[in-house]
């Protein structure tokens, strides 16, 4: 990596345009106050070939505002031909044209990580930065091209293409703190290697707290964590929630278009949000008004449209594409000698004609694609019978008629080679499950397969969906077998676990996973030059549907001592017995009075949603090593689930009884949870004792006798009254009969 030594200072004002820029409202300044402009960018992905009509925007802009900073916030890689061939040469080379001053890492900067030179070409397009890089949560300590350019501090003497957790800059003799956060999901959705992930908050704290004890009260955070998604990870709306000192965060990973600054933090201290779409197709601006303490006090933005047709490109700019523009042309006419019949669907949402997509549904060009993975498979392998594809990975659609050498690499820009992976049934069948487990919402991670079938019901709860699976063998169906072994195709992207594929990860880790190295470009290149003609079709290998109906278990003997059979609690405990939800406390001795302990609890919640626990992770809690390994995985499930959290981060309390409250608020994530739809209330229950509780626990009570599970004593629901386990069959058995999925 190079660079030269840079005080931060900010670049002169270009030369105006031709065409004018309309500009947010103005944005009044008192005397003493510093008015700052941040033009960004998100998400480009290799979209170059409007990049000089940015350039022109760029330029306006900075004649128009002199105190001025221009930051991405990551995912320039992949996506396109100009990335396919030059790797972010040109990317890199129009952003110092423009003249960056900072740009934080995407989740895609990391995608060669599993390629043949790892990071080679991350590290390229860092040494000609003429910016630096920040990552406050990116560990590079482990790698072996940026460890000795990533600098885990803030400073205002950086060096151009170095890393850091965050710099400051001077402009207009103010100091102005910017710090970089990169989203935890890379080391599931990328290919990062040794390239590691801290916590985001805490990471984004230190940065904060360095850039105040240096004096710094205006601090920006350019992040590529989300602006409203997967909360339980990371991303902008908690950023501005849980770290105080951050005055706007500059977005990006969601493809978000905020056409105006979310405003966040609290009118004292507010925090402004931006993000500018995807694809180059806008340039945000954000105008805002420091006083001397370093809190906005105003705020305007905007984003430009791009490809507006007004813009006159840059010239110099638009001179220097050309270079690289000529050569994709030549390389998407080049032909690969095969004629497609129909159009072949790659469309990433179910907006494509026929009302399918790549990440929701079964499409021609999923089927083609794994057809050829596991024809390719079968030379090196025979025993595989089966190929899977994630629908991330497929990243376009390729049109009837000749097909050419640069489509089949825009739908394929990643260069995943092949693995191989042995498997057992459940294994897959936790695979299966995992792919749909975001229907109807689209998921990279949704599978598309050859040499299987399956069918799924929507309305079940996630995790316990897949209840049709029959393996492909000549022209014979017969069903999955979760002892069974099965030899499975796929990339090695999704064989180590991308996309969240636990199942698939583990095997790896066990060294299940053979990796023969043919790229997924050329296997289907080399397969499609087989066939008599290239015409695939949607075949019904996924589809969706409720499973047969299975009547209800009838009456069972239990060998409990302890129960009354004509008590009242006795139907309800013969129910969930039955169902193989409850058993007893011994193997004679049901324990009707006793009060429910917390991790039973979980025990009853998961079984009766059917969770999944062999791909649950492991969760923080300590205090729960001494349950049995079932107990644990159950626990673990429900966390994955979002079902229940800890006493503290690392704190469960398994043995902790459980209020009468508490369980209402169970018995109400149990449902929302099974029916996929939230209990609404119309009243509050008429209850004397519930006027203190919070707003959701009444709910929680509420819905508890509407639906006519619980009726209280005298009036009274008694709250804070523990819960007894014969208590805990009759509401657990009241609430599956009023479950719509169960």
């Amino acid at each position: 990596m190079k660079g030269k030594v840079f005080k931060a200072t900010i670049a002169a004002a270009l030369t105006a345009s031709v065409i004018g820029v309309q500009a947010p409202a103005d944005v009044q300044a008192a005397e003493g106050d510093f008015e700052l402009t941040i033009m960004h960018t998100n998400d480009t992905h290799a979209n170059l070939d409007k990049v000089a009509n940015r350039a022109t925007l760029v330029k306006q802009i900075r004649a128009e505002k002199p105190n001025n900073l221009l930051l991405d916030a990551g995912d320039v890689f992949s996506g396109t031909l100009y990335f396919n061939a030059f790797e972010g040469e040109p990317d890199m080379k129009f952003m110092n044209m423009m003249e960056y001053d900072a740009m934080t890492f995407g989740n895609h900067e990391f995608d060669l990580g599993s390629s043949e030179k790892g990071h080679f070409a991350l590290d390229e397009f860092a040494a000609d930065a003429n910016f630096p890089f920040l990552g406050a949560n990116v560990d590079f300590s482990k790698n072996d091209y940026f460890k000795d350019y990533a600098h885990k501090e803030v400073t205002a003497d950086y060096i151009d293409g170095n890393v850091y957790n965050g710099v400051i800059k001077e402009i207009d003799g103010e100091e102005v703190g910017i710090f970089g956060l990169t989203t935890a999901e890379t080391a599931a959705i990328s290919s990062p290697g040794d390239v590691e992930f801290t916590d985001y908050l805490e990471a984004a704290k230190k940065a904060v707290a360095d850039f105040e004890a240096a004096g710094v009260n205006k601090i920006i955070a350019l992040t590529h964590i989300g602006y409203d998604d997967a909360a339980a990870i990371d991303n902008d709306i908690t950023l501005a929630k849980e770290v105080p000192g951050i005055d706007v965060i500059v977005g990006g990973h969601t493809h978000t278009k905020l056409e105006q600054p979310v405003k966040a933090g609290t009118e004292e201290e507010p925090v402004y949000i931006v993000q500018a779409n995807e694809y180059n197709k806008f340039l945000g601006q954000l105008d805002v008004t420091f006083n001397e303490e370093g809190v906005i006090t105003g705020s305007a933005g905007k984003l430009h449209d791009v490809n507006a047709a007004t813009i006159t490109p840059d010239p110099d700019v638009a001179e220097a594409l050309v270079y690289y523009s000529d050569q994709i042309a030549a390389l998407k006419n080049q032909s690969t000698g095969v004629e497609a019949k129909v159009a072949l669907n790659g469309g990433r949402s179910a907006t494509n004609g026929d009302g399918t997509g790549v990440r929701a549904s079964e499409t021609n060009l999923g089927n083609l694609m794994t057809d050829g993975m596991l024809a390719k498979a079968k030379t090196i392998d025979p025993a595989t019978v089966i190929a899977v594809q994630n629908g991330g990975g497929i990243r376009a659609s390729i049109n009837a008629g000749d097909i050419t050498v640069g489509e089949v690499l825009t739908v394929m820009p990643f260069g995943n080679a092949l693995a191989i992976m042995d498997l057992t049934g459940a294994e897959l069948k936790a695979a299966l499950e995992h792919s749909v487990s975001a229907y109807p919402n689209e998921s990279g991670g949704f599978l598309h397969v050859s040499g299987l079938q399956f069918k799924f019901d929507p309305a079940k709860a996630a995790g316990s969906r897949v209840h049709t699976v029959n393996v492909k063998v000549g022209d014979t169906l017969t069903p999955l077998e979760d002892t069974k072994r099965y030899k499975v195709a796929t990339n090695t992207f999704t064989a180590k676990g991308g996309d969240g594929y636990a199942s698939f990860g583990a095997a790896y880790k066990d060294g299940r996973v053979s990796e023969p190295g043919f790229v997924d470009y050329q296997m289907f290149i080399d397969y499609i030059e087989t066939l008599t003609e290239v015409n695939p079709a949607v075949e019904g290998r996924i589809t969706v549907g409720a499973a047969p109906v299975i009547e209800e278990p009838g009456e069972v003997e239990m060998p409990f001592t302890d129960l009354d059979e004509k008590g009242w609690a006795y139907p309800y405990i013969q129910d969930l017995y039955a169902k193989k939800i409850m058993n007893g406390t011994t193997g004679t001795t049901f324990s009707p009075k006793q009060d429910l302990p917390r991790w039973q609890a979980v025990t009853l919640m998961v079984r009766t949603l059917g969770l999944p626990v062999a791909d649950a992770p492991a969760s923080k809690f300590t205090d729960i090593s001494k349950l049995p390994a079932e107990r644990q995985a159950e626990i673990n499930a429900a966390v994955k689930a979002g079902l229940i959290k800890g006493v503290t981060s690392t704190k469960f309390n398994p043995n902790d009884k459980i209020s009468r409250e508490h369980f209402a608020l169970i018995m109400n994530r149990l449902y929302d949870h099974a029916s996929e739809k939230d209990y609404t209330m119309d009243k509050v229950a008429p209850f004397k004792d519930i006027s203190k509780l919070n707003a959701e626990s009444q709910k929680a009570v509420s819905m508890l006798y509407d639906f006519k599970i619980s009726d209280g004593w005298n009036g009274n629901y008694m709250p804070s009254k523990f819960t007894t386990r014969e208590e805990t069959a009759k509401m657990f058995s009241l609430l599956i009969k009023q479950t719509p999925s169960k």
